[in-house]
Formats: structure tokens, C-alpha cells, sequence
């Protein structure tokens, strides 16, 4: 593998999925990283990105350097050909390679502006480092993708052990505008897999066809809850009406006399998670975000490890 910005990258997610069960059982057995470097570029907060991407790559043996370019470095131009007389000082072509002469894999984590869709979707910004980095290129989160987070995902429902799960992506709401990164890229991956999975949301709340495609759509959060094994919640903003926060006359917020609609299903969150508003406390503190969120130190390092194997 020698980037890993979807699900389209490694040569096989299920069996990707069974190597991190595999190292999470010995995640100090192969110390492949020995001597070699990771570096974390942020271009926005993280909690689990970051913790769990420098705890696989320790796991491996490697160094981590992390870089928060909107605390610790120049303002980053992007645009290509851009006469750099304004408030940018460094231009990302320039940061890119520098960075990628001081490490051996390079991980970027970056958010869209969610104004302008087809600039979002076009992936600038990741794409840019992947084309002037000298080293390969790990998706810590992009405008519309979060592999390691759906990576994670998977590696969860596979310990759950259950055959054909029903699973339902459910739109929740929330205070903020936010990106379709996560909702995106878990379908894209539970695609992969045999789970029968439904999408519901409110109308207008539909996603990019491209993620949408073979997926059932419900606009009745309460049917679609009805007999499922697994409740993945998530809020996003509008696709269609870009990057807008739509009126939803219906409470979906996820309760527990909702999730007594399923099949003891059990409820997943990628996490930050506000409480009471995405789904009450109860749901939470019964539910399986705390394994979801060690998982991403799985992901993260089977990920790693298959980059350095390549390399080798």
C-alpha cells in the first residue's frame, strides 16, 4: 500500500480488517518502524487522531513529530500560481516537500470550508501533499473522507461477530455546521462488507450519490431503527443545499425508546459526542464508542505497518 486516503487503497479492507484484530492481540510484536518517522500535520483540532495515530506508530517502533499548522506554523497558500503578497507566507508545495524530507510517512488532517462543494470535493488539499510529498501520505481526515476512522469502524463490527448485521447510519442533529467526511466514508466501507445497511436522515439530508449507491434510504428515523444490530450516529450538513443547516420538524435525537426499536442494537459514534443532543447520556454510557475509539489505535497501526512492509 502506498497511500491511504479511502477505501480504494488497500488491496483488500477485509483483510485489512483482520490483520488489526490480529496485532491488537500483539501490538509490540513487530517493531517494523525502528528508526524511522512519523509525521502529523493538523490543520484542525483532533483528539483520537492524533492520540492513536502516535500510539500505533510507537507500537511499531517509529518516532512521531507533530506539526499544528494553525497554532505552530505559516499561514499555508494553497492556490496554485497564487501571487503569495497577502497573509500566506509559505505556499503548500514548499511545505509539503520540506516536511516529507524529515519523515518517512506523512499523516495530514484537514476540514472543508463547506461553502463551495465542488472545491471541497475536489480534495485540494490532501491531494496537493500527496502530489509534492517525497513520502507516502496517510488521511488522518479529509474534506469528505475519514478512512482510519471507518477503518476503526469495521474492526468494531467484526468483534461484535455478527452474521449479516443490520446497520443504520442515522443523521442526528447538532449545534455546529459539519462536514459529510465520516457519514461518507463509513458507507463507503461498510459497503465492503455483507451488513445490510440503511441510511436515515432527514429530507435534504441525502449524501453524494457516489456514497449513497446500493444503500437504502429512510426518512423514518423510527422504521429504520426497527430490528437493526448496529445504530451508527452522525450529524453532517447538507450535500445538495451545501455545507446548509436544513429546519427537521422531527426530534432525531437518539434515545433509549429508540433503541428499544432494534434487535439490542448496539449504538456506535466516531466521537467528540454532544451529549443529550446527538443521543442521550443513557444511550452513551451503554453503548460501544469507548472500544470504537481504541479501536482507532488498530487501524491506525495496521495501516502503518502495511505502508512500512511496502516500503521495505
Amino acid at each position: 500500500m502506498q497511500q491511504f486516503l479511502s477505501v480504494s487503497d488497500p488491496e483488500d479492507p477485509g483483510s485489512l480488517v483482520k490483520k488489526a484484530l490480529a496485532l491488537k492481540k500483539d501490538p509490540f510484536g513487530n517493531q517494523i518502524g525502528k528508526n524511522k518517522t512519523l509525521g502529523l500535520v493538523f490543520f484542525n483540532p483532533s483528539l483520537r487522531t492524533r492520540m492513536s495515530s502516535q500510539k500505533a506508530a510507537m507500537n511499531l517502533g517509529m518516532n512521531v513529530m507533530v506539526m499544528n499548522i494553525d497554532k505552530d506554523g505559516w499561514r499555508i497558500e494553497t492556490q496554485d500560481g497564487a501571487v503569495m503578497d497577502g497573509d500566506n507566507q509559505e505556499h503548500i508545495k514548499d511545505a509539503a516537500r520540506v516536511m516529507s524530507q524529515y519523515v518517512d510517512i506523512l499523516g495530514v488532517r484537514t476540514f472543508p470550508a463547506l461553502k463551495n462543494r465542488e472545491e471541497d470535493y475536489s480534495e485540494s488539499v490532501i491531494n496537493q501533499f500527496v502530489k509534492h510529498s517525497e513520502v507516502p501520505t496517510v488521511s488522518l481526515e479529509s474534506a469528505t473522507r475519514h478512512p482510519l476512522q471507518s477503518l476503526a469502524d469495521l474492526i468494531t463490527i467484526e468483534e461484535l461477530g455478527i452474521k449479516k448485521p443490520k446497520v443504520v447510519l442515522s443523521w442526528a442533529p447538532h449545534p455546529r455546521i459539519l462536514p459529510q467526511a465520516v457519514p461518507n466514508s463509513f458507507l463507503e466501507w461498510i459497503k465492503t462488507t455483507d451488513a445490510e445497511v440503511t441510511l436515515a436522515c432527514p429530507e435534504g439530508y441525502e449524501l453524494d450519490d457516489q456514497f449513497i449507491d446500493g444503500v437504502t434510504i429512510s426518512h423514518d428515523q423510527d422504521k429504520a431503527f426497527e430490528g437493526a444490530d448496529i445504530i451508527y450516529a452522525k450529524n453532517w450538513s447538507s450535500y445538495h443545499h451545501y455545507g446548509q443547516r436544513l429546519d427537521v420538524k422531527e426530534d432525531w435525537t437518539i434515545t433509549s425508546k429508540k433503541m428499544a426499536l432494534t434487535n439490542n442494537g448496539k449504538f456506535m459514534h466516531c466521537l467528540p459526542i454532544r451529549r443529550n443532543v446527538v443521543a442521550t447520556d443513557e444511550v452513551i454510557d451503554n453503548s460501544i464508542v469507548y472500544r470504537q475509539a481504541k479501536n482507532r489505535e488498530f487501524s491506525a497501526q495496521v495501516v502503518l505497518q502495511e505502508i512500512l512492509e511496502g516500503m521495505q
